[in-house]
């Protein structure tokens, strides 16, 4: 670090400052264990102007980590989306069901890639071929630990279609195979309003052009 940057700490690296060894857990405490579970969190934690939080206390979510893959065929400049039903759009506006791109939890030993492979012939009965890796996040740290990979999928979208997933999950699964112009419209449209869909999406707009002039 330079002398420019130890004196204004605008030019340090964001997140370089602290870690895990600067927060202090006083206690833990399970609140709901079911599917997921809730924990209440008591903490203090360094402050950037030296010194030390008041205790406080958190509430966090604790989720398998999840995997999306946007299923799109190059040859057609097709993509493929799901709909279904979800509880915590519930009170939404509109509908509680909802176009998002395949997605699934990681269960203990699969990797990322596995997720997305097995998920889209779950959810859409579709082989993927080559997986291209897009990014890794948090959809909400402040409250969950939930971390998403990303993926998009390079497929064959003919013959997709009809009602997909597994009776003993109550998954009930519409497969949509759409052009991109059309995807595009409707998440201009606020239809795609879920945060794989807007990445994904956005991602696949850059790259589009480089992904088909490799055919």
């Amino acid at each position: 670090m330079s002398e420019t940057d130890a004196a204004d700490p605008s030019h340090r690296p964001a997140g370089a400052d602290f870690g895990g060894g600067d927060v202090e857990l006083i206690e833990r405490r399970c609140l709901q264990e079911g599917f997921f579970r809730l924990d209440e969190l008591h903490l203090r934690h360094r402050l950037f102007e030296g010194g030390w939080s008041a205790p406080m206390t958190r509430e966090v979510h604790h989720r398998h980590d999840a995997v999306g893959v946007l299923l799109y065929d190059v040859e057609r400049d097709a993509v493929v989306l799901v709909e279904q039903f979800r509880a915590g759009a519930i009170d939404d506006p509109v509908s509680p069901w909802k176009l998002e791109i395949v997605a699934g939890l990681v269960e203990r030993g699969e990797s990322a890639a596995e997720v997305a492979r097995r998920e889209a012939m779950e959810e859409a009965g579709c082989p993927v071929g080559e997986l291209v890796e897009l990014h890794t996040y948090y959809p909400s740290p402040g409250a969950c630990d939930e971390r998403v990979s990303l993926f998009c999928g390079l497929i064959d979208s003919r013959g997709l279609g009809g009602v997909h997933g597994l009776a003993e999950e109550n998954e009930d699964i519409r497969v949509h195979v759409l052009s991109f112009a059309r995807a595009w419209e409707l998440l201009l449209a606020g239809r795609l309003d879920n945060a794989m869909c807007l990445i994904a999406f956005h991602w696949l707009a850059a790259e589009r052009a480089s992904l088909r002039a490799r055919r």
